[in-house]
């Protein structure tokens, strides 16, 4: 992944997906791009064709903000999108592509997500998980320190199970990956994952080449098959915390007096002899013997 022409993919992927019709454009059988032609986005945004060929070529990288404005007009962008179009076309200092150094959580929010009663853990802008309560490990093993969940969600089979919604599920989070890394679309890390997953998973490819962008934070209703507890609705929360930039705690919450708030005081019961798992110097802990023994309990109980 390289930011040497991030604007132009997006806006090419973005005047793909818009059909000539619902734009007042005629279609017929003869085209030979899917979506909208470039001269037709030039068009309906007023620009010159040559100016937008530009554009999408990464040759002319500084249009001001009327231009941009009417970029996103013509390309029907909702608010995620004008704020990530923005931020493509604001001018970045260049990079050093170093793997920067690793980001260590407030020792707060760690005492807080340890005291929660909800799984909760902190993630940064790579989705990598830094700190975790015993109650979200036994929520899935891949919600404990070192894991990355977009490795875990696309890659791991026990991962997919516990997410009936899956396919709905993998489009949101690529989006809001995206969204999330768009300031550091080449830093090592954003490359590493891009790549791995590239490589190993179809689904990633054909998401993260729709250019899709959503928030990252924000409130979202999830269905989850626990191997021990079957179907759960939980609220997903997703809120900034203090500290360091783009760092955010994840909370899973229950409806008050719910099936699922029963089920979840029950896996809380059963996390009464686990230890917890915040210490920020944990990096993949092959040997964390309590979330192997989720693990392994998963395995066992998943059809």
């Amino acid at each position: 992944m390289s930011d040497s022409n991030l604007l132009g993919e997006f806006l090419r992927a973005r005047r793909g997906r818009i059909p000539p019709a619902d734009v007042g454009l005629p279609s017929d059988e003869n085209r030979r791009v899917p979506g909208l032609r470039r001269e037709e986005v030039a068009l309906l945004a007023g620009i010159s064709a040559d100016y937008y060929l530009r554009l999408e070529q990464g040759r002319n990288r500084n249009p001001s903000a009327a231009v941009l404005e009417s970029l996103a007009r013509a390309l029907d962008l909702d608010h995620a999108g004008v704020e990530h179009l923005m931020r493509l076309a604001a001018p970045r200092p260049p990079s050093a592509r170093r793997r920067p150094r690793r980001p260590t959580v407030p020792a707060t929010i760690r005492l807080l997500v340890e005291s929660l009663n909800l799984p909760a853990f902190v993630e940064d802008c790579h989705f990598d998980v830094l700190a975790a309560n015993r109650l979200a490990m036994m929520l899935s093993p891949n919600f404990q320190i070192g894991h990355n969940r977009l490795l875990s969600t696309f890659l791991d089979v026990e991962e997919r199970t516990l997410f009936p919604d899956w396919d709905a599920m993998t489009a949101d989070m690529v989006a809001a990956f995206r969204t999330s890394v768009a300031d550091a679309a080449d830093d090592a890390r954003t490359i590493e994952l891009v790549g791995e997953l590239s490589l190993r998973s179809q689904r990633f490819r054909e998401l993260w080449g729709r250019h899709d962008v959503q928030p990252r934070v924000g409130t979202r209703p999830s269905r989850l098959m626990h191997p021990q507890l079957g179907e759960l609705t939980l609220m997903r929360e997703k809120l900034v915390i203090s500290g360091p930039a783009s760092q955010l705690l994840v909370i899973w919450h229950p409806h008050p007096g719910s099936d699922s708030a029963e089920k979840l005081a029950l896996l809380r019961s059963m996390t009464v002899s686990v230890e917890p798992s915040t210490s920020p110097d944990a990096d993949r802990p092959d040997g964390d013997d309590d979330a192997t023994a989720v693990r392994d309990t998963r395995r066992r109980s998943t059809p």
